[in-house]
């Protein structure tokens, strides 16, 4: 019998078993679906030959598997996709294949995301999103990326989630459930500190245990066991001098500790050796440049480590074939619970509802940082002429990044926006204002900031939109940014437009602020971070007030770089093999408060267009028990005339720990909607967990007894009230 044959007849059997014919019984049993999953890759995997193994593990594609044809199991197809799904490639090039049906819905950046501080969106982005990784019929979407944000430098920190562990950690997990309702293995990523892209490819990464566990680790750990991932993406960086893509302390935590059934991924060109990758927990190899596959030799698949190395390494008896079928197993399991599973949705690809999606997840991250003299949101017919200036105003931000760049069915862009909301109440005008062309041109420079002056010097109202994009050295993959100031000479326009007293409303992009010593005569300021597909809708309706904003910033900004503890007091980027986190678990908010800094803007601020009053909170019981819960209820009002959303931020203070710990640490967050008079309560659960911190000396998390004290807050920087209450010996 041909192979071809023999695949058909596997497939008849298995339709008809599905049609319930007496021809179920004849189905081999791991095509059976009605049989418990582990039978079914027990007995598929007893019927793999050693060769079959081998070819299950590794890459045949830039962005495939193989799977085991003779048995019928398809090939297992990957995906890039923090903003949406990349367009397609060739077979063996990171040349675009020119299809005309790759493109997709992008979304908002996943720093975006996380300033909703929305558990719901989250989930909804999963969803969404997979429905379209699930249409182009892809079985892994690498994506989230969950990695903290451990400075303002690191070009993908636009792709990550922020500063806080447990924030990132939430919304990775309900991101991880939508993307898999849809039969779409999510790929959490990169396993572990991945928190700058200079070196990345041979750094070594020295913390200690207890930031790895406290800061680095806990949205990873989230994502396993609360969203149940069924992948995890190795990092390119090292940690105690192992690769991270086959690295025996990462893996044991992941694997033992944190009981991963899934696939261990490598980033692609993350393998270095054969022995770690077989000894260390490597799953999938992916993007191996053995033998030149970069350039020069091509569809060199069969050399890379977890190939025809490791095949002959088996025949000579270096191997078992022990570690092998566990990889293999591991595989099989992705497989039915991707796309052997009979059961998953069809998926979609540019609904509405994407569009819909995506909007309405840029609504609620961009963050209204300034708000003086109530500026905003802006009525038009006040103005007689708008005049918007900056080049992100009409610049695609979905394109480039590295591995988010997206091919977008269509971007709105900010100023075709803003004409559309205004009408005919006023004028608007655009004028560029500076370019990010490269090289640069002076003169190019200078006469478009001569233009857009001359245009301000007219306007009643301007909007400047600038910020950063995805080139290298800004934000994206493979680059960190080379500087804090603000890019391609936009201060220099912004101080001129800032002596013409107008009024101006100030829009940022990117993953962090820059610096702006001008910013105390900007009244009005947005960060919009990168807003997909609707950025633009998006935007516009919150500066003309359909959309309360809500955001709130899922990092610090500071007011100048060395504010930061990571740039202050670690190590960055390090001598080249090395960088030392000696910052330990002061990251971002931490820090600033431990050193009494006052940043530009803390963690958790944003405002709105309306005025919240907290009440004070209710305790459930003052004194705990290590196995109790407490409960702890805000009651919140909405005090203005305004629908709108806000979130209550609960943080914990250790008053008697034993190690040092910092002044506050986020424990808990709602979002709360409002109708104008309004009042809801904000509930939230204390464990023992919310307690404890990693103490090295036993390697064990550990709540000490004495006395703890609640913070409830509009942000790290604006707490509201207090309360205090004692854990038990």
């Amino acid at each position: 019998m041909k192979p071809y044959q023999s695949i058909f007849i596997i497939i008849l059997c298995n339709w008809m078993a599905g049609a319930g014919t007496p021809v179920a019984a004849s189905v081999p049993p791991y095509l059976n679906d009605s049989l418990p999953m582990e039978e079914r890759i027990d007995d598929a995997l007893a019927r793999m030959t050693l060769e079959e193994k081998i070819a299950l593990i590794h890459a045949h594609s830039k962005f495939s598997s193989p799977g085991v044809p003779r048995l019928g199991i398809p090939e297992i197809w990957a995906a890039d996709g923090p903003q949406g799904v990349r367009e397609e490639l060739m077979w063996d090039s990171w040349d675009t294949a020119g299809h005309t049906n790759d493109s997709c819905t992008a979304y908002p950046a996943l720093m975006s995301l996380a300033a909703t501080w929305n558990r719901d969106l989250a989930y909804r982005y999963g969803r969404s999103i997979g429905e379209e990784f699930r249409y182009r019929g892809k079985d892994i979407a690498l994506t989230p990326g969950i990695n903290i944000y451990r400075h303002p430098m690191c070009g993908r920190n636009f792709e990550y989630m922020g500063e806080d562990p447990l924030l990132a950690g939430i919304l990775a997990s309900e991101a991880v459930k939508g993307i898999q309702s849809n039969g779409v293995a999510a790929c959490v990523k990169h396993f572990a500190l991945n928190n700058q892209e200079t070196d990345r490819h041979q750094v070594n990464v020295i913390v200690s245990d207890r930031a790895l566990h406290e800061i680095y680790l806990p949205a990873f750990k989230k994502a396993v066991i609360e969203g149940g991932a069924w992948a995890v993406m190795g990092a390119y960086n090292r940690y105690k001098g192992q690769f991270a893509c086959h690295n025996e302390y990462l893996n044991k935590i992941l694997k033992e500790d944190w009981q991963f059934d899934g696939v261990f991924i490598s980033d692609w060109g993350g393998t270095e050796d054969t022995e770690q990758a077989v000894r260390n927990g490597l799953d999938m190899e992916f993007g191996t440049y053995t033998d030149g596959l970069s350039s020069g030799e091509a569809n060199a698949y069969d050399h890379y480590y977890l190939a025809r190395p490791y095949l002959q390494a088996i025949k000579e008896g270096r191997f078992t074939t022990r570690e092998l079928d566990d990889k293999a197993r591991r595989v099989l399991r992705l497989c039915f619970r991707t796309n052997m599973n009979r059961q998953r949705p069809f998926g979609s690809l540019n609904s509405p509802q994407h569009a819909a999606d995506a909007q309405a997840i840029q609504e609620e991250g961009i963050v209204l940082l300034k708000n003086e003299g109530a500026l905003l949101p802006l009525e038009p017919a006040q103005y007689g002429k708008i005049l918007v200036v900056g080049e992100n105003a009409d610049f695609m931000l979905t394109k480039w990044g590295g591995s988010s760049n997206v091919k977008a069915r269509y971007e709105m862009m900010p100023i075709d926006a803003i004409r559309n909301r205004v009408g005919s109440r006023a004028t608007v005008e655009y004028r560029k204002g500076y370019t990010s062309d490269w090289p640069p041109q002076p003169a190019v420079q200078d006469s478009l900031r001569e233009e857009a002056l001359a245009a301000a010097r007219q306007a009643d109202l301007i909007i400047f939109i600038g910020g950063h994009n995805k080139y290298p050295n800004h934000d994206t993959e493979s680059y960190d940014r080379t500087g804090s100031g603000a890019p391609f000479r936009q201060d220099e326009v912004l101080e001129e437009l800032v002596r013409l007293r107008r009024p101006i409303v100030l829009v940022t992009m990117g993953a962090n602020q820059f610096d702006m010593p001008w910013s105390d005569r900007i009244p009005a300021m947005l960060h919009a971070w990168y807003g997909g597909s609707e950025g633009g809708t998006a935007l516009a309706d919150v500066l003309f007030g359909r959309v309360n904003p809500s955001g709130k910033l899922p990092v610090t900004f500071y007011r100048q770089l060395t504010d930061c503890g990571a740039i202050a007091e670690g190590e960055y980027p390090g001598d080249g093999q090395n960088v030392r986190y000696n910052e330990d678990i002061f990251v971002g908010y931490r820090y600033v408060e431990k050193e009494h800094i006052a940043p530009a803007f803390p963690f958790g601020h944003g405002l709105s267009y309306t005025t919240f009053a907290y009440g004070r909170p209710q305790l459930s019981q003052t004194v705990m028990e290590h196995t109790d819960t407490l409960l702890v209820t805000v009651p919140v009002s909405n005090t203005g005339k305004k629908a709108g959303k806000e979130i209550v931020q609960l943080y914990l203070s250790d008053v008697q720990s034993t190690l040092p710990r910092p002044m506050k640490e986020l424990k808990g967050f709602v979002k709360l909607s409002l109708e104008p008079g309004e009042t809801q309560e904000a509930t939230f659960s204390i464990t023992a967990e919310e307690l404890s911190f990693y103490d090295e000396r036993t390697g064990c998390w550990t709540a000490e007894p004495g006395k703890f004290v609640i913070h409830i807050g509009a942000s790290s920087a604006d707490i509201r009230h207090t309360a205090s209450f004692r854990l038990k010996e």
